[in-house]
């Protein structure tokens, strides 16, 4: 039988839109677009690394709530407001998922705040981390 997880983290935001941080179907692991903002002091950076540094913060506790982790992301979605922040997010990004290698997405689109610099999205896989891969490059 599918085992569904679905996890809040008392934001507002998740019950004004009536949507979850995490829903988990077995071993998929969803997360919504994740901001910068601190859960504790609910306040927002003004610097983009210093809120991609939080967004990551926020999806990594989001994983963990669900027995998964950052290196089980199997896809994502990079969200930036402004296109002259790529480098310094993809910068971070790089960082994170070094190894990991998800399937992304990097768009420039208006965000729904211009206080959010940055958000990103995540699906994974619980267990793909301790998975072996089979690495290949493609020439075209």
């Amino acid at each position: 039988m599918t085992q569904i997880t679905k996890i809040k983290t008392g934001s507002k935001f998740e019950d004004y839109a009536s949507y979850s941080r995490i829903v988990a179907v077995d071993d998929w692991i969803f997360v919504s677009n994740t901001a910068g903002r601190n859960p504790e002091t609910k306040e927002i950076p003004e610097d983009v690394g210093d809120q991609t540094h939080q967004v990551f913060a926020n999806i990594e506790r989001a994983l963990a709530a669900v027995d998964s982790c950052l290196g089980d992301a199997v896809a994502s979605r990079i969200f930036i407001q402004d296109p002259a922040d790529t480098e310094t997010v993809m910068t971070i990004v790089g960082q994170k998922f070094r190894g990991i290698d998800p399937a992304a997405t990097v768009t420039c689109p208006p965000l729904g705040s211009e206080i959010y610099k940055v958000e990103i999205e995540v699906t994974a896989y619980r267990g793909a981390a301790r998975a072996a891969a089979d690495r290949r490059t493609l020439t075209l």
